[in-house]
């Protein structure tokens, strides 16, 4: 079907990629797979390619950005085309003759005459659609088969499947216990049956990929699971990013980058030559060798640069390379970075601090390698995809993935590691760290997977992460949504976190990040003291992550009064915090890092 809508082209990767849910003013529909939108422009990223390459395992990969609507007013809306889902409905004129619920029928898409419902008393009804459908672990996804259903798995029953169905509301909370599906036969079923996880309750999946059309079928063995269309874990697409680094020269970059559309079909040196004689790209490439710009050239066609090392490796290695300076002078290129003198913000809180950078330019690149459903996906520790990990494809055939690109401004914040070290030597910073880890054991072990702990360390620079952009929102001019962090927690070249601007287009770049990093005292020691108290004190503080009664194993010290965030800022999903690793709480645990800051400190 052809449906009208607009979202952002971030959006776009990080909610409605393809395979996502999305309620259109007129429609919900399903987002088709790549096949079936147009190509944005190029954008140029040799290390996330590669990487991206290695891990899907593919000959050759771009990176593209979203379509952007150029359709002119009146013509039919081009650029991503979706799929009618589901395929059940509504009604939304209550049945009036079941006086002490609210039921309302339910109906098929081919019942329907003009997008209504004609009644047996001829009213046109209006409809909506259902907001229930299967889908399983694997990201496949359907209606739900409501006949079979509500006849216990009998297909059509003893009516022939030719009896009215409705769903009945007794009650006014929602509540799945209080939602029953029910036939004129007279059988009937309460949906919190079908959300039932360890039951065979709604059958196998059937593999069906309807985002890559209506008979694009795989073999799948997992259960069909219950899933709410607007649920937020009926969508997770799982994003790989990097920071744009200097590589080779950025003369050359940015010479290859203004010539691309000559220069992007040259085969050898000898074409690079040829292309010169160009006006264009004559201008493009003054003062640049043939050799160098089919160097460039070569690069980008084979994803190479810094591929061999990983994502967050060569990230942490220029960081920590930053020259010390005020950065006054600000040459161009995509990432400029300069090492604030320590004198600048040392103070007494600030002892396991060892360098402070601000980044007064840097590019982010974002691109979807997939989606799940139900569980989310996350980097590792070096900021790589998993290898081997059941995601949902984007194609059938991937040669390209939609990507954007963040330029903004940034602060990076490094630990002694021995500082570190000696911390996670103290008996009561390693039972915090046990306890932790005994949380994420039982959160592995109810979802049989195989993640791996990512370690105290990680923990304690993601919530000081959390904390610092909590703090830096209230005076840096940026939204706290548009902040995001990137945690470096790598023994063996060091520890550190860069707390960035994340939004696209010039928002990011307006500067106020970096003059707040000029004093990062005073929002550290704020991040501090909203570390040592919570408003849901002591019930957050005392929070046992390994108890199974309280829910919440990826959770130290930490909920949404004082360490969780956007889910758009996090880079792990708002898990692995415990705010009692940075600083002493009420329950007296002993396993901060951070000293007590006192009343008046400076």
């Amino acid at each position: 079907m052809q449906a009208e809508g607009q979202i952002r082209q971030a959006q776009v990767i990080t909610t409605f990629g393809p395979g996502a849910m999305v309620d259109l003013p007129r429609h919900a529909v399903l987002v088709g797979g790549l096949e079936h939108w147009n190509r944005g422009e190029t954008i140029h990223e040799p290390r996330l390619c590669a990487r991206l390459m290695a891990t899907l395992e593919l000959p050759a990969l771009e990176l593209r950005a979203p379509p952007v609507e150029e359709a002119e007013p009146g013509q039919p809306a081009e650029g991503i085309k979706v799929f009618q889902f589901p395929e059940w409905f509504l009604t939304q004129q209550e049945n009036l003759e079941l006086f002490d619920v609210r039921a309302r029928l339910l109906v098929h898409r081919k019942a329907l005459e003009r997008g209504r419902f004609r009644s047996r008393e001829g009213k046109m009804l209006r409809v909506v659609p259902v907001r229930f459908v299967r889908a399983c672990r694997a990201g496949h996804i359907g209606d739900l088969d409501w006949r079979g259903f509500v006849h216990g798995g009998r297909g059509n029953g003893s009516c022939g499947g030719v009896r009215q169905m409705w769903i009945e509301e007794r009650g006014t909370t929602g509540d799945l216990r209080e939602l029953v599906a029910a036939c004129e036969c007279g059988r009937e079923r309460n949906l919190i049956e079908a959300a039932e996880v360890s039951a065979a309750t709604l059958g196998t999946c059937d593999g069906a990929r309807l985002w890559l059309g209506p008979h694009a079928h795989e073999g799948c063995r997992e259960r069909n699971r219950l899933l709410i269309r607007s649920a937020s874990n009926a969508y997770f697409p799982e994003l790989m990013s990097v920071i744009s680094l200097p590589e080779r020269s950025e003369k050359v970059r940015a010479g290859v980058d203004a010539a691309w559309d000559f220069l992007e079909t040259a085969e050898s040196e000898a074409d690079v030559a040829r292309e010169r004689k160009k006006t264009r790209v004559r201008e493009a490439l003054q003062g640049i060798g043939d050799a160098e710009v089919w160097a460039e050239i070569d690069a980008r066609k084979k994803g190479l640069g810094k591929a061999e090392k990983k994502v967050k490796v060569a990230e942490l290695e220029t960081l920590l390379g930053a020259e010390e300076g005020l950065g006054e002078d600000r040459p161009d290129g995509v990432f400029y970075a300069r090492a604030l003198p320590k004198e600048a913000w040392q103070r007494p809180w600030m002892g396991p601090i060892e360098r402070v950078v601000l980044v007064h330019r840097l590019r982010e690149v974002v691109a979807q390698a997939g989606f799940t459903r139900f569980e989310p996906l996350s980097a590792d520790l070096e900021g790589e995809l998993e290898l081997g990990a059941r995601r949902a494809a984007l194609a059938q055939q991937t040669t390209w993935l939609p990507a954007y690109e963040n330029r903004g401004e940034g602060v990076f914040v490094q630990f002694r590691a021995e500082a570190l070290r000696d911390w996670q030597g103290r008996p009561a910073a390693s039972r915090r760290a046990t306890a932790l880890m005994r949380g994420h054991q039982l959160w592995a072990k109810e979802r049989n997977g195989a993640a791996v702990f990512p370690g105290a360390a990680y923990v304690l620079l993601h919530s000081v992460a959390h904390l610092l952009m909590t703090a830096i929102a209230l005076e840096c001019g940026y939204p706290a949504t548009s902040l995001r962090e990137r945690i470096y927690a790598l023994p063996q070249l060091g520890y550190g976190i860069l707390i960035y601007t994340g939004g696209a287009g010039a928002e990011g770049t307006l500067g106020g990040l970096v003059e707040v990093g000029r004093r990062i005292a005073a929002p550290m020691r704020q991040a501090l003291r909203m570390a040592e108290l919570c408003s849901n004190d002591p019930v957050c503080a005392h929070h046992d992550p390994a108890n199974p009664r309280e829910g919440r194993p990826l959770h130290g010290a930490a909920c949404h009064g004082c360490l969780l965030v956007a889910e758009t800022s996090c880079e792990h999903h708002n898990d692995y915090l415990d705010r009692a690793l940075v600083a002493a709480t009420v329950a007296g645990l002993e396993a901060e890092l951070f000293p007590r800051v006192t009343e008046g400190a400076g």
